[in-house]
């Protein structure tokens, strides 16, 4: 069963710190600037917040980061499980939380220093304290032990049985970079690159090279959710959460779901996919542009599979046709991404979506984007929204 909270929340504040490697500040500092600055965008107070919402892997407790804003009563505060996946969780915590009359205003936040503190590239490390330590130990004693790693098998595995080539990998981080390089937030702000380096970059697992993964960020992003009601009379012009969904499927790991028959393929983002179409009464067709979770180029053409816009082993020929581009079907990471902007577990990639339908992106495409999807990491509890406008 889909529950009815189409339109019932809507996006009023988007913010984002400068995105560095070594931001000199804690990640208390970075998520109440964040904040701050998706307040002085909604034209609201801190004290009009009343719940919040980030993730299990964020260090900032929400008691704190209330009273460094300045924020009074709080009657909601939920966290969604682990990294990427948890980005549009945000959302659909935020989402129910309004929709229901938990709270009026919801902030969604996420700050770490991902490059100058913990770095997640550094994978299963230390004294594991969880459950995970579970499947990890079916795997890690044959080296994989990192993400890139385990998406590395999963990327051979698919290439294997749909035939996709590198060719697609290269256009997906070609396409993010090229936007990246115009924009003057990103990390990568005026570096793009050809073929001939992206062939030449070390080998990271392969097929994965470097320019297939993402970066490692100092940063933070939030967005603030309240009612339609309350939407009209604020700064900028609310974008409606049309639908949004948090789901796993069977058999699933925290990333790999190597458990399963066949691991090359994520259920769990179909079964996303689905309840989002349902909830929002849309299809892939009705779609105008997308930022897609993409901590690792070829996860993009997963789920472009996933969300319809093309048959399962058919993302290649869809993303080598051009339609990432700015002139394409589908107009994708128009920020740069995680590969070319900043890694701030897919938070930046909601603020993307937002302007895409304000129609404010520094890389805005001519045609005129009345409806985007945006997701979450995949392979862990992951899920999607879909935003329009109110």
């Amino acid at each position: 069963m889909v529950a009815n909270v189409k339109d019932k929340a809507v996006i009023v504040g988007i913010g984002n710190t400068e995105f560095s490697k070594n931001s000199g500040v804690s990640e208390l500092s970075l998520a109440v600037q964040a904040i701050k600055v998706a307040l002085d965008d909604a034209g609201l107070k801190p004290s009009d917040i009343d719940g919040m919402a980030t993730f299990t892997m964020d260090t900032n407790d929400e008691i704190e980061v209330a009273r460094a804003l300045g924020v009074g009563e709080l009657s909601f505060f939920g966290r969604s499980h682990y990294g990427g996946g948890a980005a549009t969780g945000t959302l659909h915590q935020a989402t129910m939380a309004v929709a229901t009359g938990m709270a009026e205003t919801v902030v969604c936040f996420r700050a770490l220093n991902g490059r100058s503190g913990h770095r997640f590239s550094g994978g299963v490390a230390g004294a594991i304290t969880t459950a995970d330590a579970i499947h990890w130990g079916w795997y890690t004693p044959f080296g994989l032990m990192t993400p890139a790693s385990w998406v590395g098998m999963f990327t051979q595995r698919w290439m294997h049985i749909t035939g996709v080539t590198k060719d697609a990998l290269y256009e997906v981080a070609k396409t993010t970079r090229d936007y990246g390089a115009n924009n003057p937030a990103a990390f990568f702000y005026g570096q793009t690159f050809d073929r001939t380096e992206y062939d030449a970059q070390r080998s990271i697992c392969d097929p994965l090279q470097l320019f297939d993964c993402c970066q490692e960020s100092d940063g933070g992003s939030a967005v603030i959710v309240t009612t339609p009601e309350r939407a009209r009379d604020l700064a900028q012009p609310g974008v409606a959460i049309r639908g949004v969904a948090q789901c796993a499927a069977k058999d699933q790991e925290q990333m790999t779901s190597f458990y399963r028959e066949e691991f090359a393929g994520i259920p769990e983002m179909e079964f996303a996919a689905t309840d989002v179409y349902a909830m929002s009464g849309m299809q892939a067709g009705d779609i105008d542009a997308a930022v897609i979770y993409d901590a690792f180029s070829p996860i993009v053409l997963w789920q472009l599979e996933a969300w319809g816009f093309c048959g399962f082993g058919e993302s290649g020929d869809f993303v080598l046709d051009g339609a990432l581009r700015p002139d394409g079907r589908l107009p994708c990471n128009t920020h740069g991404g995680q590969l070319s902007e900043a890694y701030i577990h897919g938070v930046n990639g909601i603020v993307e979506a937002t302007k895409l339908v304000r129609g404010t992106s520094v890389n805005q495409p001519a045609k005129q984007i009345d409806h985007a999807l945006v997701t979450s990491g995949v392979g862990i509890p992951t899920g999607g929204a879909i935003l329009g406008k109110l």
